[in-house]
């Protein structure tokens, strides 16, 4: 029996509340994460292997390295959109983890966050953590799994050989092994029709955002945002008073936009119900890729507004339907996007792009369960029969189950922010008290050399004076 640890928010068979969704951010700030760890744990169980979720918080302690290398045989590290700046801190601490491992570890679908353009000098302030972590990685594994072309060139112009660089994609692409599922017809797109959008607030310096948010919801009554971030969630949970500040936000990131307004807004929490919900809409678009995958998973045909290089990788690694956000008219229409999409190329060249996968996995010595396994039946089963929770809609103010964690959370928020004022309070205090010793101090100071260079300025005074006459 091979024991897999793998890096996730969560096992897929775990069943977690809204809250603790919210309280331990088990989607790591992004529902799209737990769909590429989720198809991880389902393509790499079989009767021979025990898979364990780490969490997503990296424990670098020697301790815990100790216990990874004692329990587990090897430890595998689903990535997305790693290698970027603001990820610098978990990278380093990943390379640190790793450092002290003496099991293999094997990265999934890693990827370089730049423009769509691949303008990598963003990317200058993080290229030693990224070779560090690589390295680490590459000492432990026969090669490093990344998203796209992209990302490969990135690697070797850092250095590293392209037999120490696989390109394999997303693992979330994989759910279902090498046959991708049969993707509905939608029909005319009008009124009619049930349409799912996903939008990226970060997109916004790119294109018209706010307009293709505002075009979808004039156009279609039955539009369902489907947001992904922790903040989205937040908001649908928690509330907040912009109807009543009169917050008029052209994005859908405030309860007074009409999407909320009319509760037309969701974050999935569980990759199955999130395909569950998104097999009953006839079209899905937008800039969120993982959102658009999730749809195509479903059998809804879906185009991605691409906008980065992270999304345009995968588009073109999988062949997926895409359009380029930056001079896209905010008025687009879905009818469009879809009659412009050629989706043959995506289901004919799925087997293939799978075999690469798979050989990949064979070379870093991991069985899957489509070659070596059941395809997944025992894990489908198995999750089938689990009472997961919907994708959280907004909050209407009636009791939904969830008053006394969102009191009991409100105290507990309000103690410590007590207690913070109460520490604030104490330091500021004695920098008060050090303000004024040091200016006392200075003081001092000043005297005393006013008494020393007093008499030598007014001899230079008098002689000026006696110079000038």
């Amino acid at each position: 029996m091979k024991r897999i640890l793998i890096r996730s928010g969560k096992s897929p068979f775990r069943v977690a509340s809204r809250e603790e969704f919210l309280h331990q951010d088990l989607i790591g700030t992004n529902s799209g994460n737990l769909l590429f760890s989720d198809a991880t744990h389902k393509i790499l169980l079989t009767e021979h292997t025990e898979i364990t979720s780490n969490g997503l918080p990296t424990d670098t302690s020697a301790a815990r390295a100790k216990e990874i290398n004692e329990r587990y045989d090897v430890f595998v590290v689903p990535l997305a959109n790693a290698f970027r700046p603001s990820f610098k801190t978990s990278l380093d601490r990943l390379s640190t983890l790793i450092e002290q491992l003496t099991i293999p570890v094997v990265v999934l679908g890693v990827g370089a966050q730049a423009n769509e353009k691949f303008d990598v000098k963003r990317l200058g302030p993080i290229e030693a953590s990224v070779r560090r972590f690589c390295r680490a990685v590459l000492e432990r594994s026969a090669s490093i799994g990344v998203r796209g072309e992209l990302t490969a060139s990135y690697l070797h112009n850092l250095g590293f050989s392209e037999d120490e660089v696989d390109i394999i994609g997303c693992p979330s692409m994989f759910l279902h092994g090498e046959t991708f599922p049969a993707l509905s017809r939608p029909g005319t797109i009008d009124a009619a029709s049930r349409i799912a959008i996903n939008l990226s607030p970060g997109a916004v310096t790119v294109g018209d955002v706010a307009g293709l948010a505002d075009h979808a919801y004039r156009r279609f009554p039955h539009l369902t945002y489907f947001a992904q971030n922790m903040s989205d969630a937040q908001l649908l949970f928690w509330g907040d008073t912009s109807e009543a500040s009169g917050n008029d936000e052209a994005l859908p990131r405030r309860l007074s936009h009409p999407l909320f307004q009319e509760n037309k807004v969701r974050v999935p929490l569980d990759p199955r119900t999130w395909l569950e919900e998104l097999s009953t809409f006839d079209f899905a678009y937008g800039t969120r890729i993982h959102g658009n995958i999730a749809a195509l998973l479903s059998g809804t045909p879906a185009v991605v507004l691409v906008h980065d290089s992270r999304t345009l990788e995968l588009c073109r690694y999988f062949d997926i339907p895409h359009r380029m956000l930056r001079g896209l008219p905010g008025d687009i229409h879905p009818a469009d996007l879809y009659e412009q999409a050629d989706y043959r190329p995506l289901v004919d060249g799925h087997p293939e792009r799978f075999r690469r996968f798979r050989e990949f996995l064979d070379r870093n010595n991991l069985q899957n369960t489509f070659t070596h396994g059941d395809g997944g039946a025992a894990y489908e089963t198995r999750l089938a029969a689990l009472k997961l929770p919907s994708p959280i809609g907004v909050w209407d103010g009636s009791d939904d189950g969830a008053f006394q964690y969102r009191i009991s959370r409100l105290h507990e928020r309000a103690e410590r922010s007590e207690r913070a004022v109460t520490s604030l309070t104490k330091q500021n205090k004695e920098l008060q008290k050090l303000v004024a010793d040091l200016e006392k101090r200075l003081s001092g100071v000043e005297r005393r050399a006013a008494v020393r260079i007093g008499p030598a300025i007014r001899r230079r005074v008098r002689r000026a004076k006696t110079d000038n006459a």
